[in-house]
């Protein structure tokens, strides 16, 4: 055990700028004797104790200091100091007076700390050229409210970047607040090359907390750098190969340099070059072709100047537009057909690329692939209008087409007719006669009336008006229609509805008496039969020789055939007279 007085303090405490502080006073007094009295003191910048409290058995005296309202004393004794600030970070003493063991005191240091906000880090907003001749300023950094000042580092792609290694500088700068707390403001300046234009930089603030180095970085951030182009890129949208008649084209210079120079585009005509810089978007490297066709095929260039260090730099691409021309139908034989003849149609057209041929009919439904078409027995009723598809397989859209129609002549033929025609007598009526012919036939009647033609291709309709009388119910008409190849005629029969009329009465009245007849003939034999003098079926036949057999006793057979029941009528005629002479 001790002997003596002890008083146990930390030698220091850290806490944040506006919390609260707690320093305790532990002390050991020997035969565990009572305390005198505590005393707790703070030192000023003039190196004097000023007291805070006086603690006896019989109270606590706290004075009058600038720490009043913010200090409160523990049941342990302990000292604590509300809303911390950086004025606060200084020593703190406690002393105890123990009687007859003396007095003691010990200290402890109150460090005070701020934690510094995550740096703000701003890039060069101009943009730095590689052919600067001074260091650039790349970066700044500002770190704020911290106590103590901290350290701020800069880093690029990772690697911390040192102060006059490789013309690097930093500029830094400290500026205490009102508060007491520390900004720092950092500026970055280095050299730059054409590979920085995909280099990071950040800065990192460095600070120390409970006797330990922490780090706080930015955010990563690129800077602009201006380089030359050393390269050229020149393309064709869409791709050259795939450029058709009629398509818009869009020709795109670009370059590896930043920014991106003037461009200028050329088309090479024979020995020069043609300025097309015109009709391209300024400052933009794109050159628009609208509805090309095969003059626009040839050879562009596009033209680099860099501003900066007035290099040029060119590229040329071929332009290549695929087209079909010159499509044409051959017929063979080529002179006016007769129909039945054959006829061979071939199609041919010129084009850069391989051409593939299709032929359909005018209802469009394909009839054969390939550039020839022949037809057999062609006639005037068939369609004879033909199309001729060309296309480029290696060229979507490409495609071209032509239509041939045939001459085809023929003698002419009446296919629709009104015959027989069911008229009155004194009607005005309208005959019809259509035929097909080529070329255009005459139509004539032998009758006279009003006529009326109509005439759709090789097909013509001829029709006559004219009021029926008796001769022209006799004779009826006769339409003809005839061409230099030959001649078609046929005749109208005219059928009175009168007439007509009259001989279906006679007949309603023949089938009408016809049906009383035999209505009549069968109520007879109805008669008869009740009477029972016609016995029906094999069961009633007589023997007509037996005695008992009267004469007026008819016996009838009837069986299923003709001649079975001849047979029975002449059997009852001759049973008759037998009977009589017996009689």
């Amino acid at each position: 055990a001790a002997s003596r007085l002890e008083i146990s303090m930390p030698a220091v405490v850290e806490v944040e700028v506006g919390e609260t502080a707690r320093i305790e006073c532990n002390f050991y007094i020997p035969e565990n004797a009572s305390y005198t009295y505590i005393d707790w003191f703070y030192v000023d910048r003039s190196n004097r104790q000023v007291r805070l409290y006086h603690v006896t058995a019989s109270g606590v005296l706290e004075d009058d200091t600038e720490y009043k309202k913010r200090l409160s004393l523990g049941d342990d004794k302990a000292l604590s100091i509300s809303a911390v600030t950086v004025q606060d970070a200084r020593t703190f003493v406690c002393q105890v007076g123990a009687g007859s063991h003396g007095v003691g005191e010990n200290s402890t240091e109150l460090s005070v700390y701020k934690v510094p906000k995550t740096p703000e880090i701003e890039p060069n907003s101009g943009g730095i050229s590689v052919h600067s001749s001074e260091s650039p300023e790349i970066a700044r950094c500002l770190s704020k409210n911290s106590f103590p000042p901290p350290n701020i580092t800069w880093h690029k792609n990772g690697e911390q970047l040192h102060a006059q290694e490789n013309d690097v500088t930093i500029q830094s700068t400290l500026t205490r607040e009102s508060s007491g707390l520390y900004t720092v403001s950092s500026t970055l300046y280095a050299p730059v090359t054409r590979e920085d234009r995909h280099s990071s930089y950040h800065c990192t603030v460095h600070y120390w907390l409970r006797g330990q180095s922490r780090a706080l970085p930015s955010r990563r951030v690129k800077v602009n750098i201006f380089y030359p182009a050393e390269h050229l890129k020149l393309q064709v949208v869409p791709s050259s190969g795939l450029v058709k008649e009629g398509d818009n084209v869009t020709l795109v210079c670009e370059s590896d340099g930043n920014p991106q120079p003037v461009f200028s585009f050329f088309k090479k005509n024979l020995d020069d070059w043609q300025d097309l810089s015109s009709l391209a978007e300024p400052q933009s490297g794109v050159l628009n072709l609208h509805d090309v066709d095969k003059s626009n095929s040839g050879t562009y260039k596009c033209q680099s100047l860099d501003l900066d260090d007035m290099s040029q730099i060119e590229e040329a691409v071929d332009l290549v537009v695929n087209y079909i021309e010159g499509v044409n139908v051959k017929t063979d034989p080529s002179s006016t057909l007769r129909e039945g003849q054959s006829v061979t149609l071939s199609c041919d057209a010129h084009s850069p690329v391989d051409l593939k041929y299709q032929w359909s009919d005018d209802k469009g439904t394909m009839l054969k692939e390939g550039n020839k078409l022949v037809l057999s027995n062609v006639t005037l009723e068939k369609s004879n209008t033909f199309s001729c598809r060309v296309m480029a397989p290696s060229v979507p859209g490409l495609e071209q087409s032509k239509k041939v129609s045939l001459a085809v002549q023929g003698a002419p033929r009446i296919v629709a007719i009104s015959s027989p025609l069911y008229v009155r007598h004194d009607e005005v009526i309208n005959l019809t006669c259509k035929a097909i012919a080529s070329p255009r036939p005459t139509v004539q009647w032998s009758i006279n009336g009003t006529t009326h033609e109509y005439v759709d291709n090789q097909h013509i309709a001829s029709n006559l008006t004219v009021r029926v009388s008796h001769d022209l119910l006799q004779a009826g008409a006769m339409c003809r229609v005839f061409n230099s190849l030959g001649v078609s005629e046929k005749h109208i029969r005219l059928v009175d509805q009168k007439s007509t009329a009259e001989s279906q009465g006679v007949i309603i009245v023949a089938i009408i008496v016809a049906i009383l007849v035999v209505a009549v003939l069968g109520a007879v034999i109805y008669f008869l039969h009740k009477k029972g003098k016609i016995p029906c079926g094999r069961a009633g036949k007589q023997d007509i020789t037996k005695p008992e057999a009267r004469k007026d006793k008819i016996v009838v057979e009837v069986k299923s055939d003709k001649v079975s029941e001849e047979a029975g009528l002449l059997q009852g005629a001759n049973g008759e007279r037998r009977a009589a002479a017996d009689q």
